[in-house]
């Protein structure tokens, strides 16, 4: 199960990727008028943060996350901008051999001005992670269905590119046993900005 996870999950990345590149090549015209597909993508990597024998991840995680911006969330303005998310996919893939997990949910960008913005999501994921002790190291999850939320400060290089320094967290909240170390991973991502 954990071969056909981790399987699943690169060939995920692989797609998204692949649907990235000629959008990108494109930037945001398309030849019909209509807009881009994907409202943002998000390349780089984490490392975990929460290093404890019950939560030792090794190595690095390459990341990579799309956005969607079905409410115009980008155009909305005050109270409206809470009402009104951004939806993001995404997923984590470990250098080392660690837990893997893919996830999906709803992101709040609130600008502090025209180059520095705040972040926030929340949703759920799945993960190839160990549930329960089994006398090595950790994490120790619970379940594979977690809850998913990440927090993150960023700078706009242009209208396109930015930087983003970004925290996730996965666990279940107590909802599903008593093994429940979670993953707290925190690093550097890419945008490009459709």
């Amino acid at each position: 199960m954990q071969q056909k996870l981790v399987s699943s999950l690169i060939g995920t990345t692989a797609i998204l990727l692949a649907l990235c590149s000629p959008v990108m090549a494109a930037d945001t015209a398309i030849a019909s008028g209509a807009g881009p597909i994907f409202d943002e993508a998000r390349f780089g990597a984490y490392g975990a943060i929460d290093n404890t024998y019950s939560n030792d991840e090794k190595g690095f995680f390459v990341t990579g996350m799309l956005f969607f911006d079905p409410w115009d969330h980008d155009n909305a303005q005050g109270w409206q901008k809470l009402t009104s998310p951004r939806v993001h996919v995404g997923a984590d893939i470990s250098t080392a051999g660690e837990t893997n997990q893919a996830y999906a949910g709803f992101s709040w960008t609130f600008d502090l001005n025209e180059r520095f913005f705040l972040e926030a999501g929340f949703g759920g994921s799945v993960n190839d992670g160990k549930l329960r002790f089994d006398g090595g190291r950790g994490p120790y999850l619970g379940c594979h269905a977690l809850f998913h939320e990440y927090m993150a400060a960023g700078v706009n290089i242009n209208d396109h590119w930015r930087v983003v320094a970004q925290v996730e967290h996965s666990s279940h909240a107590g909802l599903c046993g008593d093994w429940n170390s979670g993953v707290t991973r925190a690093g550097v991502l890419v945008g490009y900005k459709f």
